[in-house]
Order: structure tokens, then sequence, then C-alpha cells
């Protein structure tokens, strides 16, 4: 899409996450074969756990949390990204070509079935489970592109929730891919691309086997139907023209790691764990013996301005709804607020400072279960992306 001059190339997957590998290729690829700068292009996964597995590295470390990856897996995913590096760059590409005026408008409607997931409990730690009382953010926001003959040519929205109705033992889009589908089917001619919003530590509720004489795929679908419904709905309610210019920067956090002490990387260092995790906390422990300090990680942080009408924030990682809800507060203005996380670099969860103080799974625990990270991040690490991205925000205002 252009506006004003600026151009911004939006490619959603309906994929568990997008490798820092995927988004480093796609930006050498399009710059030289399209011209395209880095903050003109924005990746966002589905985060739909019935996909491929696209980080071939990560197999070294486990599957299923704790098998190792046989040979044949192993070449099998480095064959998927291989293809999947070169049909992201065509796909962009045969985006690029016959371009044609079009009308865009925002609006938005609401969805129910997400919910907290991080439930305290009586022992002081957090559950996975339903928690009515958690924050959510059921905003449904929508960006319809139409042709001059006034049909819909593309139909963008977003959802904060983990796209997780379904086990992962099914080849699916989960409900997100149900939604594009209904759309489609709805809106004849029309793309429908879903695009993450900050579900960190949100799930569909009801979900898998929680409904008796209710299998998994009658929920996906039923999930699927509300959140296109959703779609219909903002489509119906009063939309608002978008007008340029069109203006984007991408810029890159540095979040800081709180270490594992030398006991909690004993822990790693068992025949529970493959070879390659007992290595890597090896290594972590001699570092730390010698008074080094884990490197910050690099997390992307982009700022999409449409004139004054919509400011759509994406950031990396699996990022949980504070984020959202804060943004939106202090961003507010003329112009719709739009937050999307598991954007350009799905590197593991990005909690909240409230998330990492209370710890459990968001917290911590996830991003440390093979050792993928050398800790937490310290709770400094929402106000790091936060300014970054008013740093960017005003950017965008030149």
């Amino acid at each position: 899409m252009t506006a004003g001059g600026g151009r911004m190339v939006i490619v959603t997957l309906d994929l568990i996450g997008i490798p820092a590998s995927l988004r480093q290729h796609v930006e050498r690829e399009c710059a030289t074969r399209f011209k395209l700068k880095p903050h003109e292009i924005l990746l966002n996964a589905s985060h739909t756990h019935c996909g491929p597995q696209v980080s071939p590295d990560r197999m070294e470390l486990e599957v299923g949390f704790r098998r190792m990856a046989n040979p044949a897996q192993i070449a099998a995913v480095h064959q998927y990204a291989r293809f999947l590096d070169q049909t992201v760059v065509e796909v962009i590409g045969a985006s690029l070509q016959n371009p044609a005026a079009a009308k865009q408008e925002f609006s938005q409607a609401r969805a129910g079935f997400a919910m907290n997931r991080r439930r305290p409990e009586a022992n002081g730690k957090f559950s996975n489970n339903p928690y009515p009382e958690g924050p959510v953010d059921h905003d449904v926001p929508v960006l319809k592109v139409s042709g001059a003959d006034g049909k819909i040519r593309a139909l963008l929205f977003g959802y904060a929730c983990h796209n997780t109705t379904l086990s992962g033992s099914q080849l699916s889009g989960d409900y997100a891919g149900y939604a594009q589908q209904y759309l489609e089917a709805s809106y004849p001619g029309a793309t429908a691309l879903f695009m993450t919003g900050c579900g960190g530590d949100q799930n569909p509720y009801p979900r898998r086997d929680m409904v008796p004489g209710h299998p998994p795929e009658d929920l996906v679908q039923h999930h699927g139907r509300a959140l296109a419904n959703a779609v219909s709905s903002a489509l119906a309610a009063r939309q608002r023209p978008v007008a340029g210019p069109l203006r984007s920067a991408l810029a890159y956090a540095e979040l800081e790691y709180a270490p594992l002490s030398i006991e909690q990387l004993k822990s790693f260092q068992t025949p529970a764990h493959t070879p390659a995790v007992v290595a890597r906390a090896q290594r972590l422990t001699e570092n730390q013996q010698r008074g080094e300090k884990p490197a910050p990680l690099a997390c992307p942080v982009q700022v999409v301005r449409f004139g004054s009408d919509i400011t759509l924030v994406a950031i990396g990682g699996e990022v949980v709804v504070d984020y959202a809800l804060r943004l939106k507060s202090e961003l507010k203005g003329p112009a719709a607020v739009w937050v999307a996380g598991y954007s350009n670099d799905v590197f593991g969860y990005l909690g909240s400072r409230r998330v990492i103080q209370e710890g459990g799974y968001e917290g911590l625990e996830a991003n440390i279960r093979i050792l993928n990270h050398p800790g937490g991040f310290t709770p400094a690490v929402e106000d790091t992306i936060v300014n970054k991205v008013h740093e960017l925000h005003r950017q965008t205002e030149r």
C-alpha cells in the first residue's frame, strides 16, 4: 500500500512465529529486488500451533520440549525454511506489481472469546487457566481496502489472543484461519489478512476438550465465525476514511536479561535435557564464572502512521496484553491506535513489568525451558519498549 508517497508491505503468515533469519532474508532480498527499506516491511505471524516448524536452529534443542529431532526431521525443517524465505519474497514482489488506486477505511468492533490465562493460585504461583478477572483487549481493528469499483480488495484485521483452540495435532490456521476463510466467502474477491495483537497471555476459551460433546474442531470454527462476525460488524459501523501521508519507522530495543544463577543452570545439565541444552548451560555457567553478563536481545519495534487516521505499532515476541493497553492509553489522540505483537521476530515471550515480577510461564518459564534464552528479561524492558515506540512515533511525525 502507498499513501502520500510512502510505501508499506504487510505480510501476514499462518505460522507459529517469524524467525529472525526469515526477517533478515526478506530485508536483504527486497532491498535488492524492489528497493524496499526495512521500515517498509512488516511481517506478522498468526501463531497457530498447527503449522510447520519454521526455526531449524530450535530443532537441535527440542522437539516436543525434550525429545531430540532426528536427521530427517531437521532436514525437512531446513527445506521448509528455504521454501518460506523464497515464497515470502515472491509474494511481496507480486504485491508490488500493477499498483492501482484504492480507498482505505478504518473501523473496529469487539469479540469476546479471548480471556486472560494467568490465574493466580493459593500457592502464590500462576497457572495456565481461564482467569476472567485478568486484563484483556477485545478490540477487533479492521482496515478495509476497496478498489475504484467499490468492491473490497482486502480486509486487514486483528485480535489479541493466542491462536490455539486446537492441540497442534493437525494442520490448521486455527480460529484465525477459519475467520479468513469465512470472510473471503462473505466478500468474494477480497483477501483477508489476520494480524495478531498482544495476545501473549490470552487464550481462546473454550478450547481443546473443555466442552463435553463438542470436539475442538467445533470450537475452532465457532471462534473463527465469532471473529469474522466482528469484522462484519466493524464494516457495518461508521468507517473513517484513511488518508496519507504514510510514514513508517523501524528500530530495535535492547532488552536486558536477568541472568540465571549457577544453581539454576545446573538443573539444565542433566540427562533429562538434550546434549545441545546441556552444552549451552555449561557455556553460560563458564561465562558467569568469568563475570560476563548476557548480551541484550534486540527486539524489533515498528511504527506505521497513516496520516492522522491510524497509528499501527508492531512489536516482536509474544507480547502480553499490558503493552497494548498502555500504548493505546499513552498514544490516544486523533488517530486510532492499533497494537500488534508477534511481528518481525518472534523470539519468545515479552512480559510486562507486572508479568515479569509475578513470574510464571510468560514471565520466565517459557523463555528458559530449553535455555533458548540465558535468563528472564528484567522488569525494565516494558519501559524500554514503550520509550522506543514513543521515539519512533515522534520520528514519524516529520
